[in-house]
């Protein structure tokens, strides 16, 4: 790459910093300074740490190795907002991230400009090397997942409050899709899943570790719904008795069911005789057209057994993925498949701390595909591989239905 194309794509990568940046104090302007600091379960996070994280991500991979120089904000945020990453030192316990009533959010704000402006500084003229690049980039996307987790998060927290408060009033989901789902036929034999890295033939661009080796993998004959399973349909499930027959469920699904009381999705109410929904936008009656959300992996698959279908593996959704006709539902809901999160074949994390991102979750987590109302613009791809506990409930997950073919 030659000067000029270098300083062109270091003007790129700063413009899509600020914007990503900007994004984040977006969707936490209608939070007031108490709405920020509530963490409503461990495996949340308040809305300030959210902003404050993602900063330190930059403070402490982008800045403090690489820009000679620069002062820490705050020797002491290392510690309050790490997250997980074992090898940039000791941290603040998750659970008790609501606890740090102090840094206040005007605190939290300087940090975000100071880093910003250091970022400026260092993405200016002829801009970082390749390598460093790719760091900056990870970080934005590091920050686009948590923008999402922003969203799901204050949700949870909206949801304990008896007043119901709406986290925007004139937030409107996505219209839905109309029409009853139709069946395609899945690509069969051997197929090519994962992403091949930047400039390859699959994807291109930005991807996770966890996204890849590209590999091959053996799908039988089978079919997928083009689209996601509906509240409507959920509806028929519940007044069927799915919560209550045993023989639907997982071991483990069956227990959480009774230990946690599950009648119905997260944020599903009944009043009056009709059903209702917290959403975003407050308390709304149910849509009925609209795909379900907010159920588990448990509930995900009890639904497909109690329909006499299954859920597609992971596999199957990205191949499925290019069909015509295939909704991927990525501006709806992220969709719970059959498969456990586990290494594609031959995968190596990230050297370094960043190789905490991914690969040391492996184990006890399913994988979903998709995306869903609180994604960012752009942010997923077919290739994109979420993953949760199966009794998570909190995310914007739903389901689509699989079978095999005869």
């Amino acid at each position: 790459m030659n000067a000029s194309d270098r300083s062109a794509a270091a003007a790129g990568l700063a413009a899509r910093y600020a914007a990503v940046r900007a994004r984040t104090e977006a969707l936490a302007a209608p939070l007031s300074a108490e709405d920020q600091c509530v963490q409503s379960m461990p495996d949340a996070s308040p809305a300030k740490w959210h902003r404050a994280h993602t900063t330190w991500f930059f403070e402490t991979f982008v800045l403090v190795p690489h820009a000679p120089g620069y002062a820490a904000f705050d020797p002491a945020f290392a510690f309050l907002f790490n997250s997980y990453y074992e090898a940039a030192g000791p941290r603040h316990a998750r659970p008790r991230r609501g606890m740090l009533t102090r840094p206040s959010c005007a605190r939290v704000a300087d940090y975000r400009a100071h880093v910003d402006a250091a970022m400026a500084a260092l993405l200016d003229g002829a801009g970082p090397a390749p390598g460093l690049a790719a760091l900056v980039e990870l970080g934005l996307q590091h920050e686009e997942q948590h923008q999402e987790l922003l969203l799901t998060d204050i949700l949870h927290a909206l949801a304990q409050n008896p007043l119901r408060p709406a986290y925007d009033p004139d937030w409107r989901d996505p219209a839905a899709p109309e029409g009853p789902a139709r069946w395609l036929d899945g690509p069969a034999g051997i197929v090519e899943i994962g992403h091949a890295g930047p400039g390859g033939a699959a994807g291109g661009g930005f991807a996770f570790d966890n996204e890849t080796p590209r590999h091959r993998a053996l799908l039988a004959p089978w079919r997928v719904a083009d689209r996601p399973v509906t509240n409507g349909e959920w509806l028929a499930f519940l007044e069927a008795g799915g919560y209550r027959e045993p023989l639907l469920w997982m071991a483990d699904g069956w227990a959480a069911r009774q230990a946690e009381g599950w009648e119905a999705p997260l944020y599903w109410e009944r009043r009056d005789g009709a059903w209702l929904a917290f959403t975003l936008g407050g308390l709304r009656p149910l849509d009925p057209a609209a795909p379900v959300r907010h159920v588990s992996w448990y509930e995900a698959d009890a639904f497909a057994r109690w329909a006499g279908k299954r859920l597609p593996t992971e596999q199957e959704w990205e191949a499925a993925a290019g069909l015509p006709g295939f909704l991927a539902a990525d501006g709806h809901v992220w969709q719970w498949t059959g498969s456990a999160y586990r290494p594609y074949p031959g995968f190596r994390p990230w050297e370094g701390a960043v190789g905490e991102y991914n690969g040391k979750f492996m184990i006890g987590q399913m994988v979903l595909r998709g995306g869903s109302l609180a994604t960012p613009p752009g942010h997923a791809r077919p290739t994109y591989r979420n993953f949760f506990p199966p009794g998570a409930r909190w995310q914007f997950s739903g389901l689509r239905l699989a079978e095999d073919a005869a």
